[in-house]
């Protein structure tokens, strides 16, 4: 195997939930940073320590149960190691739970790599009335152990200082060998013999880890074997398919469960003889235990989870409605400032239109999205998103998805408000790819907070009287059609048996304040980085669209002409008003009139540039389509600009019906001008609201699928699909309304 070559390189593996993550940001506080594995949409930390002189480089790998590729994160874990080759491994484990958490421990030592054993959660092992011999469980295992709690960072110098003087040794992979029985062991000794011999794989793993890979057919090392060696990857391949057959047949087993048992079985004798001890009464119940017989109960359960998800819901909109406003106030002075000291143009136009309004729109959510995080951070540092997510998972599987799929639906605007963007980002906790493929596609259904302007401006002008029940059918539609096309997929492309719900239920505790900050500064940033700078192009995109090539200099010339003549009836200070956007003062009823004629020929204007435009072009050519679902060009545009965002909806429906200043300076609300426009209706309403509620998600969800699924196809295809969904389902809404006559 090759050499290592960062001797400063200690990484950081264990469980989920076991306190690593923890104990990482205990370690590195602020010196760290977090992205993606090159390719992979799995969260990468990484972090610096210093000790004497030295900068220790930690990475802190995915949560894993295992190091067989089973999952994305076991994959990127085992690839980390076997490539990166750190000089040191810290395994964190639950002292409380030692037989399931050494089961990874002795996958890591079966690897040979160096370990120094993390004994975590100390304080609650001793609640439970655990005690562990520390020195004997070193000497049985042969490496280093130091007791530790993450919570409150006792131990981890003792811990980091331990691994960093280990990595000074240059210790060699050691390989432990564990007996699996006789029928295994004889072909891991053939298999492992041949491997050797050839050298296949030689430069990653020892040849007896590549041979269990083989028994536990283990996809990747299995195509990597083919790929290096057909003909002795093919012999390999046979003998482990012999064994697999002659367990079933003598034993009614497998050679994955042969294996697990006897890991397990090492792991037993490995804790006999006093190395732990638990002094509690059998049938003593721990508080944990206490409080899932309510927060789990299958009666109490589901109520008390809606009313905490309600209560995120509340604590976010609340608490995030204050500074929300002070940044929209912010960039509402900034555009008027621009607007005072900038002359009429296009860079004006540029700068209001397509910068300031598009950066005012994305970082105006970002208090919401920080509240957000910060109410599912205390959730998941507590333990209680475990437990949502396994009330829900026998519903969601019944749809072709996972419970773990529930807080990607709630984040995307599950519970009415929420983005796309974080709710996408939260699929990737799905061990399954097709079920989180199924989870990115669907998880836009749900009523985002962008959405809601939409709805609630439709809802006020057509259903005034009905509000409260709209919006609660409006939420009930977006989760049944979620689920419905859930369903859907994975019957068709996605095919696939379920994931077994393999989710540990951790006990519960009281996260740290510095934990959570943590954890909501680097998801929030994550969402200021993806989505910003992707809205502000798209704005700036849709800008120039609805903008340009403008009206013919021959169709501007009379519309000037006609303002001329309307203006030249009036007195100098009333031109002068009218010409700075202001409402003149103490005019005649006969002036009065002439003003308000001007300012409709001024919409007239505006209209006929934006018909005129690349995006008019686009809407009434796409009426050919649409007048089956009642929309006309203007509606058009209007749904074209909420492929960026879908709030920017309004406003360009605002433009697009020609409104503005009219009799005494008044604004006319959108919602009260398309109650009275004779073209629409009731059922045109609920007809476009469907089609809103469905149809493609924005850019910065795309291109957030992209990122995620790591294919392009998967964000066309989200386009196209809920497209085509929603185009269905507003037709069958509109011409099923004129059939029975509603509307």
């Amino acid at each position: 195997m090759t050499e290592r070559s960062d001797k400063d390189l200690i990484a950081l593996a264990g469980n989920p939930n076991c306190g690593k993550t923890t104990l990482f940001n205990a370690v590195t506080g602020a010196r760290q940073h977090v992205g993606n594995y090159p390719g992979i949409t799995v969260e990468k930390k990484e972090g610096y320590y210093h000790l004497d002189g030295r900068t220790l480089r930690l990475v802190d790998l995915p949560g894993t149960y295992s190091l067989t590729a089973y999952s994305m994160e076991e994959l990127v874990a085992r690839d980390f190691l076997v490539q990166e080759r750190p000089r040191v491994v810290i395994d964190i484990i639950d002292a409380s739970n030692l037989e399931r958490n050494l089961y990874l421990t002795v996958q890591l030592m079966e690897l040979g790599v160096p370990i120094v054993l993390a004994l975590n959660m100390m304080d609650a092992a001793a609640a439970r009335g655990v005690e562990i011999d520390v020195e004997e469980l070193s000497r049985r295992l042969g490496v280093p152990v130091v007791p530790t709690v993450a919570r409150t960072g006792k131990g981890k110098e003792k811990l980091i200082g331990t691994a960093a003087e280990m990595s000074l040794q240059d210790r060699p992979w050691t390989p432990l060998h564990i007996s699996y029985g006789p029928d295994i062991d004889l072909a891991l000794e053939r298999m492992a013999a041949e491997i050797a011999a050839a050298g296949l794989m030689a430069d990653v793993q020892p040849a007896r880890w590549t041979a269990l890979k083989y028994l536990e057919a283990d996809e990747q090392v299995v195509g990597r074997g083919r790929a290096d060696n057909p003909d002795l990857s093919g012999c390999l391949e046979a003998v482990a398919a012999q064994v697999a057959d002659h367990l079933q047949k003598t034993l009614d087993s497998y050679p994955e469960a042969m294996i697990a048992d006897h890991r397990y079985g090492f792991i037993a004798a490995l804790l006999k003889g006093g190395v732990v001890k638990e002094n509690r009464k059998s049938d003593r119940l721990f508080l944990s235990d206490q409080l899932d017989r309510v927060l789990t109960n299958r009666f109490f359960g589901p109520l008390i989870m809606m009313a905490t998800l309600y209560a995120v819901y509340q604590f976010t909109f609340n608490y995030s409605q204050l500074p929300v406003a002070w940044i929209a106030a912010g960039f509402s002075s900034l555009g008027r400032f621009a607007d005072s000291v900038m002359p009429p143009g296009p860079l004006k136009s540029l700068l209001i239109s397509g910068i300031i309004d598009g950066v005012g729109g994305v970082v105006g959510f970002v208090p919401l999205i920080a509240f957000m995080f910060l109410a599912i951070a205390f959730l998941e540092d507590t333990g209680y998103l475990a437990r949502v997510a396994y009330m829900l998972d026998r519903v969601f599987r019944t749809f072709g998805l996972h419970g773990s799929s529930v807080m990607a639906f709630i984040i995307s605007g599950g519970i009415a408000g929420g983005c796309a963007v974080p709710g996408v980002m939260a699929a990737r906790t799905l061990r399954s790819s097709r079920e989180r493929l199924a989870t990115l596609l669907t998880a836009p259904f749900m009523n985002c907070g962008a959405k809601l302007p939409v709805f609630a401006m439709l809802i006020a002008a057509f259903f005034a009287t009905r509000q409260a029940q709209m919006m609660f059918l409006l939420t009930v539609l977006s989760w049944t059609a979620a689920l419905l096309f859930a369903k859907l997929i994975r019957s068709t492309i996605l095919r696939g048996p379920s994931t077994p719900f393999l989710l540990e239920l951790p006990p519960y505790r009281l996260p740290t304040f510095k934990g959570l900050l943590i954890h909501t500064w680097e998801r929030t940033w994550e969402y200021i980085r993806r989505a910003g700078t992707l809205i502000l192009a798209i704005s700036i995109l849709f800008w120039a669209l609805m903008s340009y090539p403008g009206l013919p200099e021959s169709e501007k010339k009379i519309y000037d002409e006609q303002r001329q003549s309307l203006l030249a009836g009036l007195s100098e200070n009333v031109r002068a008003a009218v010409a700075e956007g202001r409402t003149p003062e103490g005019m005649t009823p006969e002036q009065a009139k002439t003003v308000e004629w001007v300012h409709t020929l001024d919409h007239e204007q505006a209209q006929a540039t934006l018909k005129h435009s690349i995006a008019g072009r686009i809407g009434s050519g796409l009426e050919y389509v649409s007048r089956y679902c009642g929309f006309d060009w203007r509606t058009n545009v209007a749904l074209l600009s909420g492929f960026a965002a879908k709030e920017i909806i309004i406003s360009t429906l605002g433009t697009a019906y020609s409104l503005g200043k009219t009799k005494r300076g008044q604004d006319i609300p959108l919602s009260d001008r398309l109650a009275a426009d004779s073209q629409w209706n009731p059922l045109k309403a609920f007809a476009l609201i469907v089609f809103i509620m469905l149809y493609a998600p924005c850019f910065a969800t795309v291109t957030c699928i992209i990122r995620e699924s790591g294919a392009w196809k998967w964000g066309l295809f989200s386009m196209v699909f809920n497209t085509a969904v929603a185009f269905l389902l507003a037709v069958l809404v509109y011409r099923g309304g004129i059939w029975l006559g509603v509307g």
